[in-house]
């Protein structure tokens, strides 16, 4: 008996263990009549869906199922480059499902590639946080990177899961360059590659802080020729050397990946095997985050971005297709529930070819609370009361935020932009009409994601920052 909910999937079923895993398993074969509602109204409006892997099991289910070209479900960074691609292929406008930053960087990317006649909606009138994002936007956020402006030689790596204006301010204050949970190590060495005397400041997120500093540790242990291939202008002194300049800030957490924490882990060691694959994102807390580094040492675990996750999944049952004999493979979801409707999707096909393998997926959530804030507009954080499953004792399986977007309020955006509702501007991403230094926020803003832009395409931190940092531009 498995001590958390489980779904097993195979080629022709999907077996849902406990109430929560029934709950998203209820969603994963869409009603008909709602993918055509959905189809006609896209095709109405010729508008795109960009959506984040933690939506809610329903909207997901719909919007992979759903005949249009212009529908993506990806993690934040991706989100914005789909939008462009779906500008480019002829949609007039993005709707875009996910929390208030992602359609602030959806609409900022897609006006710096030219679109601005492209419009960019929220399902909602009223804004849709993030407890991430809005620790970036607080006092001591403001007080860590006042440090760091008064540091020498300093550069600010500010997780892609922040406002604009949390971007724009923090960029005046010190050079900064975005980053994302599955770019964020090669940012941090590449920025020491090229200059060894930084120093690096990253927030808001302080598990994915601490846990690359953990990262760093462990580099530090590895022979030079194991740490040239991870970066080849480091080695055993370099990385020694970085860890003294690398900081990161210690207030910020996301109240999903809060909860993977010391108990969690503990029922994992107590009720699972060695043979279980073990997956964690960057932004757990170090206890889940060690249990999976643990596991990848052996083959069996992943640490990283949703992205990762997902192609690690399917890269492991895909190598268990190749086996003839029956093969049943355990995966812990070490991140946000909403992820196990992307994973379903990707592994139908392969699991079709491959009869013979069974994927059980494991959600890591507590069976006996509810969490109670004293925030005003989200008093309840979703427990099982709910359906949802949250618990500060023991997992948090969904994102109470993700989850204000809905098949419902869609359908009645899609509506809105097909007549053309006068109250259309009130779902459009926060304008930031305020300037900073003569420039809008969002011109500002936009400047740390175009740096990251830069090192994506080139591998090398741009010369506009680094030199900034360095003291080599006024």
């Amino acid at each position: 008996m498995t001590s958390f909910p489980a779904l097993l999937l195979r080629a022709d079923s999907i077996a849902a263990q406990g109430a929560f895993a029934e709950a998203q398993a209820d969603f994963f074969d869409p009603d008909p009549e709602t993918l055509v509602g959905l189809r006609e109204r896209l095709a109405a409006t010729q508008a795109g869906v960009v959506a984040h892997f933690y939506m809610d099991p329903e909207l997901q289910g719909v919007l992979y199922g759903a005949d249009w070209p212009h529908i993506h479900i990806s993690d934040s960074l991706a989100m914005a480059d789909r939008a462009i691609a779906m500008a480019e292929a002829g949609a007039t406008s993005i709707a875009v499902l996910g929390v208030d930053f992602m359609s602030e960087n959806v609409r900022a990317m897609l006006d710096a590639a030219g679109h601005n006649d492209v419009g960019v909606y929220r399902v909602r009138q009223e804004s849709i946080g993030c407890s991430l994002a809005a620790s970036a936007e607080a006092i001591a956020y403001g007080a860590y990177l006042e440090r760091a402006a008064s540091t020498p030689n300093s550069v600010h790596v500010v997780y892609i899961n922040t406002s604009l204006r949390t971007k724009a301010h923090a960029h005046l204050k010190v050079p900064t360059i975005t980053c994302t949970s599955s770019n964020v190590l090669r940012t941090v060495l590449q920025a020491f590659a090229q200059e060894p005397e930084i120093n690096l400041w990253f927030g808001p997120d302080t598990y994915m802080g601490e846990n690359l500093a953990n990262m760093l540790r462990a580099i530090s242990a590895m022979d030079n020729a194991t740490i040239a291939a991870l970066h080849p202008a480091h080695d055993q002194r370099s990385i020694n050397r970085l860890r003294k300049r690398f900081h990161y800030f210690e207030a910020g957490t996301c109240i999903v990946h809060h909860m993977f924490g010391a108990e969690v882990v503990a029922r994992i060691r107590r009720d699972y095997g060695d043979d279980t694959h073990i997956t964690a994102h960057l932004e757990v807390p170090g206890e889940m985050f060690g249990l999976a580094l643990e596991a990848r040492e052996s083959g069996h675990g992943v640490v990283g971005s949703t992205s990762d996750i997902l192609s690690y999944i399917r890269t492991k049952v895909e190598e268990a297709g190749s086996r003839s004999q029956e093969q049943r493979l355990r995966f812990v979801l070490g991140t946000e529930a909403g992820m196990v409707t992307a994973i379903v999707h990707d592994l139908r096909p392969t699991l079709a070819r491959h009869p013979h393998v069974t994927a059980e997926i494991i959600f890591p959530v507590a069976s006996d609370a509810l969490a109670i804030t004293e925030d005003r507009d989200l008093p309840v954080v979703p427990g099982v009361s709910g359906g949802e499953g949250c618990s500060s004792a023991g997992g948090c399986a969904t994102c109470p935020y993700m989850k204000m977007n809905t098949i419902d309020a869609l359908f009645d955006l899609l509506d809105r932009i097909h007549r053309k509702a006068p109250d259309l501007s009130a779902f459009e991403p926060r304008k930031y009409l305020e300037r900073l230094g003569g420039e809008t926020i969002a011109a500002v803003g936009s400047r740390p994601i175009l740096h990251m832009r830069s090192f994506q395409r080139t591998g090398e931190l741009p010369e506009s920052l680094l030199g900034a940092a360095m003291g080599r531009l006024a």
